[in-house]
């Protein structure tokens, strides 16, 4: 069973080769999940199919192991094909949704929060790790509010604190696109505030 407030489950399937490399193999979206082991994937319902053997495209197929991964947020899933008995590798996650201010809704994506730091950080003493640690913390801070789809606002909201730590000049530069700042002000206001101790006046001089 999920927790309360958990959003729904996604199931990302992946081929893994003899290496132990795993590769997507391509499934319906509304596939089940959950399956103890040794049941097969089948259908739950009218007009639903099983997980699909990405080898023989066989919707008939059953979990030989399931395992915990990315620290407890999945469940990495071993599955063999009842017809060809060739065995992939499922990993199924918690799906969060941002909804967008047109109302539309789109899955989060650690990459689209990457894409608008980088550039803010453009020329700025921040590494490619530096980066990928914020993105994990925005996306921690996000998925503790035990919710299945936040505003897209808030999104942006969760990256300005860490940032602001990373580097002060990034900050400023995507707060000033986040913000909507209009004139020199705006920025004089935001670096006042980052150093409270210096008056808004000696900010400007």
């Amino acid at each position: 069973m999920r927790a309360a407030g958990s959003g729904p489950l996604r199931l990302i399937p992946a081929v893994a080769d003899t290496t132990g490399r795993v590769f997507p193999a391509t499934v319906p979206p509304h596939v089940g999940c959950g399956v103890p082991d040794g049941f097969r994937a089948a259908p739950s319902g009218p007009g639903e199919r099983g997980v699909i053997c990405p080898y023989c495209r066989t919707p008939d197929t059953r979990v030989v192991d399931s395992r915990t991964a990315e620290d407890g947020g999945a469940i990495r899933r071993r599955r063999q094909c009842t017809a060809c008995e060739r065995r992939f590798t499922t990993l199924e996650t918690v799906t969060l949704a941002v909804v967008k201010r047109s109302g539309a809704t789109e899955p989060f994506s650690r990459e689209k929060v990457l894409v608008g730091v980088r550039k803010a950080c453009q020329g700025r003493p921040v590494t490619e790790d530096d980066l990928a640690l914020l993105a994990v913390e925005v996306e921690d801070a996000i998925r503790s509010r035990g919710v299945a789809e936040i505003p897209s606002q808030q999104v942006g909201l969760a990256i300005l604190e860490p940032l602001r730590r990373l580097d002060e000049v990034a900050y400023l530069r995507f707060a000033s696109v986040y913000r909507s700042f209009d004139s020199l002000d705006d920025f004089v206001a935001e670096i006042a505030r980052l150093r409270p101790e210096v008056p808004a006046a000696a900010a400007a001089r």
